[in-house]
């Protein structure tokens, strides 16, 4: 990864491109690149991560975009490969800063962008561009190539510009027999690698995967079987933008005489778009309105639902929990059609076991073949760098092992070790005349959104929640009167989330109450913050001894 000691990039110089990742690198999300040139700005991607376990209270996680805030007036564009949250999730939040960035991709995620766009009430120019379409805003030509992946209309970017070409792929991988017959180009690959690729930008995810990756095609097969054997409602939790898995469970659902309701306000809005676009083939009669499901006998539904990584507030996750409209009960078939995000594996496992806890059969990855990956595997990346013959490669959309996997798989197709760049966030990159070097790093940090505040969270502030929901809290109110020196009222204690009854105090007020004292006969002129540390020091370090707990502790000192 990009070395500790750099330190701030030198000024670009003319000529040269300068490529800025700003999420994406060492994480599964939050994807976003900066490309900068000549004093103009290119962005390829602008998405979310979404929050683990230690984030509590984090709605979405955001790019740092103070990197480029000052200058939003030089960036000539948004272009974005595909229409996956993780990769267009963040356009709102860019675009609230400055509307009328022009946005540009593929008719489907155009349409997905603009659906969120309207929620936030921005109304942003976009140009739908196709593969195979050349466009150049400002110093930049950008050439678009069709790949296949999890979501339809997924396109690689290829960017021309004085001081070379990059090829950025997005996510892609290479299904041969996809359902909607669009696979990777690699006729124009070649075309490209004939042409000279001098940085390749490429998905790292499944990097660390041998061989290749399985067709989208075996899954409906799996799917049917287990429609066939199923007694009751069958609810199958997938990505809000899976088209692909939707119309797999929507045929399957045709076969054996099932009507379909949409779960998730995501789910709804997706599908809708997908369907009027063409994107999905929404047979007649087949899918019928969450309010009417239960007119049906439970052998004649199927639930099509968001939660699929268990995230707390998705219906999956509320129907495990027994708070959904949709109750959960003995004999219901429950597929987990997606694959597991690193770090949502224990919301996941959480959510199976409520379910099976009430009584349903549980489908996931790990007991049939009800999903398969939209990113390449190794024997694709390897075809992918032998067909493009890259001078340089920047592995990017991946963990830390991720990007390092997809870096020896460039150097064993012949590019050179010092030619592979194993960055981090906020790497900064110069390429020049076909050399590619890390010359400096910027602060690339997390931006939360929680309700309705955007970077008003901090990690200290995490850190807290962690302690409250992991150790409790404990406050101590105390009166003193600063004159006498003497403890008018208190001190009283309350804990919440400690787990242990008052009464487990009563030894430690005295020494607050002595401490206290002591600390204003020894110097009147204590602030009443020093003297509030007084009772922070003496309380925690009794409640650590004998308790084995470091809750929060708030001490309130009040003098009259």
């Amino acid at each position: 990864m990009a070395p500790e000691t750099l330190q701030t990039p030198p000024k670009l110089k003319n000529g040269t491109l300068r490529i800025v990742p700003l999420g994406g690198l060492g994480e599964v999300g939050r994807n976003m690149a900066i490309f900068e040139i000549d004093g103009k700005i290119l962005i390829v991607d602008c998405g979310v991560l979404f929050p683990e376990e230690e984030q509590p209270g984090v709605d979405l996680i955001l790019p740092d975009f103070s990197y480029i805030e000052d200058r939003l007036d030089d960036v000539v564009g948004v272009v974005l490969t595909h229409g996956h949250e993780d990769h267009i999730g963040a356009v709102p939040y860019l675009l609230r800063k400055k509307p009328d960035i022009p946005v540009i991709g593929s008719k489907l995620t155009l349409a997905l962008v603009e659906a969120k766009l309207a929620e936030h009430r921005i109304n942003a120019y976009t140009l739908t561009v196709a593969e195979g379409e050349v466009e150049r805003f400002g110093p930049f030509e950008r050439e678009f190539v069709a790949v296949n992946h999890s979501i339809p209309d997924a396109l690689a970017v290829f960017i021309r510009t004085e001081a070379g070409t990059v090829l950025h792929t997005g996510d892609f991988k290479m299904d041969q027999l996809p359902l909607d017959g669009r696979i990777t180009d690699l006729r124009h690959f070649a075309r490209l690698g004939e042409e000279g690729v001098d940085l390749y930008m490429s998905d790292s995810t499944n990097a660390h995967i041998p061989g290749f990756t399985t067709p989208e095609k075996e899954i409906g097969p799996v799917i049917e079987q287990v429609f066939g054997r199923a007694q009751r409602r069958i609810i199958v939790a997938s990505f809000a933008s899976h088209i692909h898995r939707v119309q797999q469970v929507l045929d399957a659902a045709v076969a054996h005489d099932r009507k379909v309701a949409f779960v998730g306000r995501s789910m709804v809005r997706n599908m809708s778009i997908a369907a009027k676009l063409g994107y999905l083939n929404v047979p007649e009669n087949i899918l019928v309105d969450i309010k009417k499901v239960d007119q049906l006998p439970d052998h004649k539904v199927v639930l099509m639902s968001t939660g699929s990584q268990g995230e707390p507030m998705a219906a999956l996750s509320r129907m495990a929990n027994g708070d959904h409209q949709v109750q959960v009960g003995e004999g219901d078939t429950i597929i987990l059609a997606s694959s597991l995000i690193p770090g949502n594996e224990n919301s996941v496992y959480r959510v199976i076991n409520g379910l099976m806890k009430l009584g349903a059969d549980v489908i996931h990855k790990d007991n049939a073949k009800v999903h398969v990956s939209g990113h390449a595997s190794a024997g694709e990346l390897l075809y992918s760098y032998n067909i493009l013959k890259p001078k340089n490669a920047m592995p990017v959309h991946g963990e830390t092992r991720h990007l390092i996997a997809n870096g020896k798989l460039a150097e064993q197709t012949g590019v050179p070790a010092q030619n592979v760049l194993l960055c981090e966030d906020g790497s900064v990159v110069d390429l020049r005349a076909g050399t590619a070097r890390v010359v400096g790093q910027i602060e690339a940090g997390y931006v939360y959104v929680d309700g309705s505040s955007i970077g008003e969270i901090t990690d200290t502030d995490l850190k807290d929640r962690r302690v409250l929901g992991e150790e409790g809290f404990i406050s101590v109110v105390t009166v003193v009167n600063r004159q006498t020196g003497k403890i008018v009222a208190g001190p009283d204690i309350h804990a919440r989330g400690v787990a242990e009854e008052d009464e487990v105090f009563k030894g430690i007020k005295p020494k607050i109450a002595q401490a206290l004292t002591e600390a204003i006969q020894e110097n009147k002129e204590h602030t009443t913050h020093q003297l509030q540390q007084v009772v922070r020091r003496t309380i925690g370090a009794w409640v650590s001894r004998k308790l084995r707990r470091k809750p929060m502790i708030v001490p309130v000192v009040v003098e009259t």
